[in-house]
């Protein structure tokens, strides 16, 4: 009997790892990151305490959207996709895209009348990690496919956010349409935590001298 439950419990370890890896497969992050390989002493400012406690998940539960907002280099990327990683690991679906990916193919699906389906690939996941809004620009249709993708998920599924643009600076990224910014604001900071970043580039300590 001891045998046999030992037998039951190693396909039970082995079932739930590959459970796990079809995850982390399906997520498509660019790069493994972990919360524990995270460099608190690089960002001149950052809440640890709000951020360790992001990764108790809790925000899954109650559809919450996160925003990381910091200047480049500060790990508002590896934050987001160690967020991604530990919500895999816990059982929940997950993808993550740049903004720009995403628009990319959306646009594409648009053009060839598919975008209802394409786009239900962006609303199924628990948690969409939405990569690098704002830097570059979007014109209307971008913006228009940004705002469906948030407003396809509110109260439906969490959004994490990556951006190097403060709130009052939105509606560079939606085209200067103030009627969409208004729209994609009131939605995601509705159930919202906002980290803030501050400091230099981690990529450029070694380029940059300290001021």
């Amino acid at each position: 009997m001891q045998y046999l439950a030992r037998l039951i419990e190693g396909e039970t370890q082995r079932r739930q790892e590959r459970q796990i890896l079809r995850r982390l497969t399906a997520a498509r992050f660019p790069v493994l990151k972990t919360l524990e390989q995270f460099n608190w002493t690089w960002p001149k400012k950052v809440n640890q305490a709000q951020v360790q406690n992001l990764f108790r998940l809790a925000f899954l539960n109650d559809k919450a959207s996160v925003v990381f907002i910091g200047g480049v280099g500060l790990g508002k990327t590896h934050l987001a996709t160690a967020l991604g990683h530990a919500a895999c690991l816990q059982g929940h679906t997950v993808l993550f895209t740049t903004a720009i990916e995403a628009i990319n193919t959306l646009s594409a699906a648009q053009a060839q009348c598919r975008l209802k389906s394409e786009l239900k690939k962006f609303l199924t996941p628990t948690l969409l990690v939405l990569d690098e809004l704002g830097y570059l620009p979007s014109d209307k249709t971008g913006a228009d496919l940004l705002f469906q993708i948030i407003s396809g998920r509110y109260e439906k599924g969490s959004t994490v956010i990556t951006t190097n643009q403060p709130y009052k600076n939105w509606a560079r990224i939606f085209d200067n349409d103030a009627t969409i910014t208004s729209a994609v604001l009131d939605r995601l900071l509705h159930h919202n935590e906002t980290v803030l970043l501050e400091g230099r580039s981690y990529r450029m300590k070694d380029q940059v001298p300290e001021p």
